[in-house]
């Protein structure tokens, strides 16, 4: 008799989201570190340049009425400003669009784009280290890298809290963790067309 698959899953929601998204999540970490962004501020700006992409696209999330019932503070945690004014200090253009960005979402699919998007904080706190190395800070070039108001560790858990006490239907929790996923993969293709458009050197 073989164990369930659901027998290892996790009971909380966030802790499901982290185990499924593992591995795109592995896969666009050896991705970034590959273009080597804390090599050169020219590097780095072909990062902020996907970032911005990224944040850009879920601008309507974050500010979406519905969800900020649920998270009062979404609309604020929102960093596609703070992306595009990292963006000026490196001299970079602001982006076009790119084609495939996520359109009218489920709210379930579209707390799992969000899940993403909050979790990436987390990770920032050791990018941050990186960029002061490039003579960049919370308040030029790396903004979109700082602290959030409250603190990054408060502010997921805050997140977290949220995401896990929603009861949804089998249909929504296949919802969120879609968002989820996809939101990785469209993460690393923004990333890719950042590093592909990046202006020739003269």
């Amino acid at each position: 008799m073989t164990a369930s698959p659901t027998a290892e899953r996790p009971s909380l929601r966030s802790q499901r989201l982290n185990q499924i998204t593992n591995e795109p999540h592995t896969k666009l970490d050896a991705l970034v570190k590959a273009h080597a962004p804390f090599e050169t501020q020219a590097n780095f700006a072909r990062f902020v340049v996907a970032q911005y992409l990224f944040q850009s696209e879920l601008v309507a999330l974050y500010n979406d009425a519905k969800l900020n019932t649920i998270i009062p503070d979404l609309a604020a945690r929102c960093r596609a400003e703070a992306a595009k004014l990292d963006l000026a200090d490196l001299d970079t253009d602001v982006p076009a669009p790119v084609a495939g960005a996520v359109k009218n979402p489920s709210q379930a699919e579209a707390l799992g784009w969000l899940f993403v998007s909050e979790g990436s904080k987390l990770g920032a706190a050791f990018l941050i280290k990186r960029a002061v190395g490039l003579g960049l800070s919370e308040t030029f070039g790396a903004r979109h890298l700082g602290e959030p108001a409250g603190g990054r560790a408060e502010g997921w858990k805050s997140f977290t809290r949220t995401l896990d006490g929603l009861q949804f239907s089998a249909e929504e929790e296949a919802a969120v963790e879609k968002g989820a996923i996809d939101a990785f993969v469209r993460f690393t293709v923004l990333l890719e067309q950042a590093y592909a458009s990046a202006p020739e050197l003269a």
